[in-house]
């Protein structure tokens, strides 16, 4: 007989959420890749999580979820801003000048931010030795990594240098986000929080794309099959599907531990790198992947909260 208890599908529950938010987001830095391609970066992230936000939004207030408040949308702009303006809109730019495997690798800094923030905040618990351990592995896992992936070739060698400070200042500010939606919540669905939080996202993301001259010379027929290809699966799995997942996720767990999908997104990465794009996976880069997975399970057992 099946265990259908509340502690059952509570674990289900969360277990289906770290999944979809592992394997979900570790194979779209790929996929941004592709849709990059042919496609300006700030427009085609904005329009993605515009068209989503508003797909989503419109689903749930559809089955009956009442208007949020002003207030509310405050919030959903704070969190949007912060989660996707910054934190999606930067690691879009980093995938321009980056390949996706060291991006990849850079937002794997998202949990120390996390733990450390949260802390000092006082949101989280003081990180324990568990959790402490699992962020030295954690690094150790990425020195490997990246150590393999240096060398690696560059879209645009004079623009590594921003695209590194993008991507970390993308990790930063999303850390910062995720802590303040701890505690700041748009609506009480996280489904339609999630909608919110990337039409807003989404929206200011455009913005700024309009402002930087994204659309100057840009038309649709430039556009390939396989980066439309790569926007739909952005739109539908990467926004809806993983971003409400792990929304969600910030409400049932602790901050540095709905983080730990940045350990294991990088070994994703690599693994489908390897697999479509024709990178070298050697004992490094396996070693590198052990440590990451070994972070995650000592964080993720050390920081789970207390009963």
């Amino acid at each position: 007989m099946s265990d259908s208890t509340p502690a059952a599908q509570s674990r289900a529950a969360l277990l289906t959420a770290f999944a979809l938010v592992y394997l979900i987001w570790g194979s779209t830095y790929l996929v941004m890749k592709f849709a990059v391609a042919s496609m300006p970066p700030l427009l085609m992230a904005g329009t993605r999580y515009a068209l989503a936000g508003g797909l989503l939004y419109g689903f749930m207030r559809g089955r009956g979820e009442p208007a949020p408040s002003w207030q509310g949308w405050g919030f959903a702009v704070v969190i949007g801003v912060c989660l996707l303006g910054f934190g999606n809109g930067g690691t879009t730019l980093g995938v321009v000048y980056l390949p996706s495997s060291i991006t990849a690798l850079l937002v794997a800094t998202v949990p120390m931010f996390l733990a450390v923030l949260g802390w000092l905040s006082g949101i989280s618990p003081r990180p324990g030795k568990a959790v402490a351990l699992g962020l030295v592995a954690g690094m150790a896992g990425m020195y490997l990594l990246v150590a393999h992936t240096r060398a690696a070739a560059v879209k645009a060698p004079g623009h590594t240098a921003l695209g590194v400070g993008a991507v970390l200042l993308a990790s930063l500010v999303w850390a910062v986000g995720s802590l303040y939606a701890k505690n700041h919540r748009p609506a009480p669905s996280p489904f339609l929080s999630g909608g919110m939080q990337m039409l807003c996202g989404g929206v200011a993301m455009l913005v700024v794309g309009l402002a930087k001259g994204e659309a100057a010379g840009f038309a649709l027929a430039q556009v390939t099959a396989k980066s439309w290809w790569a926007y739909a699966y952005l739109v539908t799995f990467g926004s809806i599907v993983a971003f409400t997942a792990y929304i969600w996720l910030l409400r049932a767990v602790e901050p540095a531990l709905a983080g730990t999908y940045a350990f294991v997104n990088p070994v994703v990465a690599v693994l489908l790198g390897w697999a479509f794009a024709g990178e070298v996976l050697n004992p490094q880069m396996l070693g590198g992947a052990a440590l990451i997975v070994l972070a995650v399970v000592l964080v993720v057992l050390g920081g789970r909260q207390k009963a």
